[in-house]
């Protein structure tokens, strides 16, 4: 039976495409940097500003002052930019989220998160709306791993206080999120309510369930009992 329901963020109970965009191509473009140039920079940063080893803005600084750009007020204007992207982002939840999250609840599950983020993302995180609704979250900028390391789902189910296979994990497949779940023996589902064919980057994976919109998951939930 199923005790307890783990989330992925992004593109799952949030997602990035209803917002304006900050991310590699945007940030180098309002910094005046060629796009190759800067991700030539930026990519190989990803798992130290994953796993709280470098935080955003630090990882920026070094790029604009490699590339001969850098100012404070840049620096500043870029971060804040990003910082009001990623806020910007829970204010367009699909509008079954948070009645999904309440209804778990009301049937007596834990509900868990697992993210990958970054220094700016986890402060955001933590002061959302969706925050106080998780028993347990693993923000990998936090717990210094990131998925799809096994060690970071098996921290969320051991402060959830259930056993993996006593788990449903939900998102939408990126970073090997689904695979990673499944060789634990969590029961694994495919969320695809925020795709948008040819704007978002995820793709349908058949290996898995889909599960079409949030109220699918209490469906879910409900056709266990």
């Amino acid at each position: 039976m199923i005790r307890a329901v783990v989330f992925d963020m992004y593109e799952t109970l949030i997602t990035h495409y209803h917002s304006p965009l900050c991310f590699s191509m945007q940030l180098a473009e309002e910094a005046g940097i060629p796009l190759e140039r800067f991700q030539s920079l930026w990519f190989p940063t990803d798992a130290a500003r994953s796993t709280g080893l470098l935080t955003f803005e630090d990882a920026l600084s070094g790029i604009l002052r490699s590339c001969g750009v850098h100012s404070e007020a840049r620096l500043r204007a870029l971060v804040e930019r990003r910082e009001a992207v990623k806020r910007d982002c829970f204010q367009h939840l699909h509008g079954e989220i948070l009645p999904m999250l309440d209804g778990l609840h009301a049937r007596g599950l834990r509900v868990g998160l697992i993210s990958n983020c970054y220094s700016e993302e986890a402060a955001i995180i933590r002061g959302s709306a969706l925050y106080p609704r998780f028993d347990a979250a693993m923000l990998s900028w936090e717990q210094g791993v990131q998925k799809p390391d096994p060690e970071i789902f098996l921290r969320c189910t051991r402060a959830l206080g259930v056993a993996p296979q006593a788990c449903l994990y939900v998102g939408d497949g990126g970073s090997h999120e689904l695979e990673a779940a499944q060789s634990l023996g969590m029961r694994t589902g495919q969320a695809t309510w925020y795709f948008q064919e040819g704007v978002t980057p995820m793709k349908r994976n058949d290996a898995f369930p889909e599960l079409r919109s949030p109220q699918g998951v209490l469906a879910w939930i409900d056709e266990e009992r």
